[in-house]
C-alpha cells in the first residue's frame, strides 16, 4: 500500500521548492546587505520612515537572549521538524492551502534565519522602520512575522477545532462491515 499519493508526493515537492526559493530570496538580501551596507551609513529609503541599516544580531528580537546559538538553533530544527510532520499530514483540500503556504512561510524563516547562525554566529539585520524605533530585521523574519499573525487569525476565525484532527497521534480505529 502506497503511504503517500501521487497528488500528496508532488505538493511536499513543490513545498520544499517554495522553501528553498524562500531561502534563496533571504539569503540573497543578507549577503546584498553585508556586501552593500556593513561598516556604512544607513541608506535612507523613506525619511524619518524607513533606513536599510546593517546589524549583526546575535539574540532575538528587541536583542533578547544574546549569543543563545545552540537554543535558537535547537528551536529552529523543532519548529521545522514539527511543520514537516505537519504538512504530511496536512489533507489536499483547498480549506488547508492557506495553512500550507504559512507553514511554508514560517519554515523559510526558522531555516534562513538557522543558515546565517550555524554559519555566521548571528543573523544579518538590515531593515529599519526608524518613524516607530521598531528593531532592526530581516526578509526571514518578515515570513515568520507575517506568518504567525496570519496563523493565529485563522486559529481564532478560520479554523475550528475538530479541523486538526487529522494531526492526533491516536491510532483510528477503522471498522468495516462485512455482508
Amino acid at each position: 500500500m502506497n503511504i503517500l499519493t501521487t497528488k500528496k508526493k508532488i505538493a511536499l515537492i513543490i513545498d520544499i521548492i517554495a522553501i528553498a526559493l524562500l531561502i534563496v530570496l533571504d539569503q540573497v538580501t543578507k549577503f546584498m546587505a553585508v556586501k552593500y551596507l556593513q561598516d556604512k551609513d544607513s541608506i535612507v529609503l523613506i525619511p524619518g520612515v524607513l533606513e536599510l541599516t546593517f546589524l549583526k544580531n546575535r539574540g532575538a528580537a528587541f536583542g533578547i537572549l544574546q549569543d543563545q546559538k545552540v537554543f535558537f538553533v535547537m528551536v529552529a530544527v523543532m519548529i521545522m521538524v514539527v511543520i514537516a510532520y505537519v504538512l504530511f499530514q496536512l489533507p489536499m483540500t483547498k480549506k488547508y492551502t492557506i495553512m500550507q503556504v504559512i507553514l511554508i512561510m514560517i519554515a523559510s524563516g526558522a531555516a534562513g534565519n538557522m543558515i546565517d547562525r550555524i554559519r555566521n554566529d548571528y543573523v544579518v539585520d538590515f531593515i529599519s522602520f526608524v518613524l516607530i524605533n521598531f528593531p532592526i530585521f530581516n526578509v526571514a523574519d518578515i515570513y515568520v512575522t507575517v506568518s504567525t499573525i496570519l496563523f493565529i487569525l485563522l486559529f481564532l476565525f478560520y479554523y475550528k477545532e475538530n479541523d486538526f484532527s487529522f494531526l492526533s497521534f491516536k491510532q483510528q480505529k477503522k471498522y468495516r462491515e462485512f455482508k
